[in-house]
């Protein structure tokens, strides 16, 4: 539409552009995000809260002004530490604005705390985390056995620290034998190793004592022994547990929680088995020391036996002594008399008995017994001879007559038995009918048929 103004000129009215509020909203987004894509923003932060999905929201202010922030979690799960209100960190990220809210905001890539490190904040807070837990407390710390007869070692085949702790058992105690648990000790998957070599080793129950091992290094190369999973693990297990992880000043959380923290892994070796001479030193002081013992033990036995010999009721009880062995040699000598004079008396009747026996004459009267006993044994044999042809020829009698009565000698004449099909003897017709099954019992065999007809 044009217009006419009082001196003459003609104009155009401008255009009216009618936005839908999404797409303006939209419209501004993309032009912050294009904007502001990559800002780095210091605050504190406030109102934070970790939501159960995994995204923290929280708002980054200052003195004048503030800001809602989020972080989602795929970023989240790779922060070191938790943030907390009060906090002052550094946020890498991006401007963008939630549109059903309309609100601007920070979508977080990365946070950094201000002043300390990440790392050192995420190790603070474990550590006062598990300490409030229990598990930094001595009294739940096992004490190492004094001499293993097996040492597990959990660290990184190719680590100069394994090499250390074997040179050094080596020469302390060289029959001390070692399992060792390949474990990555540095990077994201060192945790899981390590705690899997723990678990093991409880599971095996083949070792006296366990080695965590690891040479010295950055904060961020220890960190994986600042892990909880790993720490918990540790408390849990029921063989103790040394931690031997970095130098004298590197501290690590499984340091708190092992039974047991060496300086080095070559501390390590040396506190967990003694050497063969220290174990000779002990055993010649604790001989000696008995030896002692046992000399001053007889010496004031001896004494207290002098004392006792010089008592009055020492000499009453010796004469008692006395008098009853006294007595017990009266006894003995009666004893070994009686035993001499019935020995006497023994001999005399075994001579006597030998002169009689002498003048008996044994082979003449066992010659009269031997006639009398065969003679009585033809007796007997003729007797039992004569019954026994007696009792022949009646078996014989009753053996005829049995077979003369017998139904199969009967049969042997051509006749036959015949059975209905319930193995009834059958004497009549009667008894069966047409078609039924019958057996006949022949005198050699048997035979079934079947009836045809009946008369």
């Amino acid at each position: 539409m044009s217009f006419v103004d009082q001196l003459g000129f003609t104009f155009k009215a401008p255009d009216r552009r009618v936005w839908i509020v999404r797409d303006l909203v939209a419209a501004v987004r993309t032009h912050l995000e294009r904007e502001y894509g990559d800002v780095w923003v210091e605050g504190e932060i406030s109102n934070f809260r970790a939501h159960d999905s995994g995204h923290l929201y929280f708002t980054l202010k200052d003195r004048d002004a503030q800001i809602k922030a989020v972080m989602f979690r795929s970023q989240a799960r790779l922060l070191r530490f938790r943030p907390e209100n009060g906090m002052q960190i550094i946020l890498r990220g991006r401007v963008t604005v939630f549109e059903k809210g309309g609100d601007l905001q920070l979508s977080a890539k990365y946070l950094e705390p201000k002043g300390a490190g990440a790392l050192q904040i995420a190790f603070e807070q474990l550590k006062s985390k598990l300490e409030a837990e229990g598990l930094f407390e001595q009294a739940r710390k096992k004490p190492l056995p004094a001499l293993p007869q097996c040492i597990g070692i959990v660290t990184s085949p190719q680590a100069a620290a394994l090499r250390d702790i074997l040179n050094i058992l080596r020469r302390r105690h060289h029959s001390a034998s070692v399992l060792i648990y390949p474990a990555q000790v540095q990077g994201d998957a060192a945790p899981a190793e390590v705690s899997a070599g723990v678990r093991y080793f409880n599971r095996a129950k083949k070792v006296d004592v366990i080695i965590i091992a690891r040479g010295g290094g950055s904060a961020e190369d220890l960190a994986a022994f600042n892990h909880e999973g790993l720490a918990h693990i540790v408390a849990a297990s029921e063989i103790p547990v040394i931690s031997a992880v970095g130098h004298e000043t590197d501290f690590t959380i499984i340091d708190f929680v092992a039974d047991l923290r060496a300086p080095t892994p070559s501390a390590a070796a040396e506190l967990v088995i003694r050497s063969r001479q220290d174990i000779e030193e002990q055993a010649e002081s604790l001989r000696l020391r008995l030896a002692r013992a046992m000399r001053y033990r007889l010496l004031m036995a001896r004494q207290a036996l002098t004392e006792a010999a010089h008592h009055g009721a020492f000499g009453r009880m010796m004469d008692g002594i006395n008098r009853r062995q006294q007595r017990l040699d009266d006894l003995r000598f009666r004893l070994e008399t009686s035993e001499r004079r019935l020995i006497e008396q023994h001999r005399r009747r075994w001579e006597r008995a030998s002169g009689a026996v002498r003048h008996y004459d044994a082979r003449r009267a066992l010659a009269g017994i031997r006639r009398e006993l065969a003679s009585q044994t033809a007796a007997v044999a003729a007797a039992m001879k004569t019954s026994l042809q007696r009792n022949r020829g009646r078996i014989d009698q009753l053996e005829h007559q049995a077979k003369a009565l017998s139904p199969v000698a009967i049969l042997a004449r051509g006749y036959a038995l015949v059975f209905d099909s319930s193995g009834k003897l059958v004497k009549s017709s009667a008894q069966v009918e047409i078609r039924e099954k019958i057996f006949a019992r022949l005198a050699n065999g048997t035979l079934t048929a079947r009836v045809e007809k009946k008369e």
